[in-house]
């Protein structure tokens, strides 16, 4: 083997160890990686914490994501004084929740390539439309506002957010946020990731799993629902069909 070879092959070695070690110098954990969701929940908060060397040069920044599914947008119009659905495009790879926090405005310290190559903030998520060569003209030169819609829509039932500052270093080296999520998160898995920026690179990157799973009564009714979904809707006509009988006969009665 030649010297020049030799050297190669140790630069490259010494490169890639490197930065193994340099990414695991992030150190996360969450105070729990399972959000139980039973007949009583109205949300529930989680704490992330971990460590990383901090010189007033490194920013971090919590991304979590999930589950994946496809987003339909729908157009209202006024047909003869009624509103009703007019237009509509279907996204692709859509996060049913999307939550980012930062020690601060990420837009001081992270270039909008970086971003959107990562989908870090609600501006820089890649939405896919589905069947796009099947849609009018008309819908394809407005794909944009529908987008924006869909944003729009995520953000009023709570389920995209973002909170810049919430991120903060205890001492030289420690860190923390709280993650909230709402009442109506969707069941499934999600992905944290904490990514740790110094001169607008990612030196460091940590991916957890969380799950949010049904327990109980819930858990139970949710499967059955999934599994036998025409059998799920034939009890639900049948108890509706009693209750308003019910319902009636006590009235009739008072």
């Amino acid at each position: 083997m030649s010297n020049r070879l030799i050297v190669a092959l140790v630069l490259c070695l010494s490169i890639v160890f490197g930065s193994q070690s340099r990414a695991n110098d992030l150190v996360v954990d969450l105070s729990k990686t399972v959000v139980p969701i039973t007949t009583s929940f109205t949300g529930s908060n989680l704490l992330l914490f971990g460590s990383f060397k901090n010189d007033n040069k490194t920013d971090i920044i919590v991304v979590v994501r999930g589950p994946f599914h496809d987003g339909i947008v729908r157009q209202k119009k006024r047909v003869l004084g009624v509103w009703a659905n007019g237009d509509e495009v279907t996204f692709e790879d859509v996060p049913a929740y999307y939550y980012m926090a930062s020690n601060r405005p990420v837009e001081e310290f992270l270039n909008d390539d970086l971003a959107k190559l990562r989908q870090i903030g609600i501006d820089s998520l890649d939405f896919s439309v589905k069947n796009a060569d099947q849609l009018p003209e008309h819908i394809k030169a407005n794909t944009g506002q529908f987008r924006a819609g869909l944003v729009r829509n995520k953000q009023a039932d709570g389920l995209f957010g973002r909170k810049l500052g919430n991120v903060h270093f205890k001492g030289d080296t420690l860190f923390r946020t709280d993650l909230h999520f709402p009442a109506n998160v969707p069941v499934g898995e999600y992905g944290v990731d904490v990514y740790a920026i110094r001169d607008n690179k990612i030196i460091g990157e940590h991916t957890t799993i969380l799950a949010v799973q049904k327990f109980g009564l819930e858990a139970g009714i949710y499967d059955f629902a999934h599994r036998n979904a025409l059998a799920y809707g034939l009890i639900a006509i049948i108890l509706a069909t009693a209750a308003g009988w019910l319902a009636s006969v006590l009235f009739r009665k008072s």
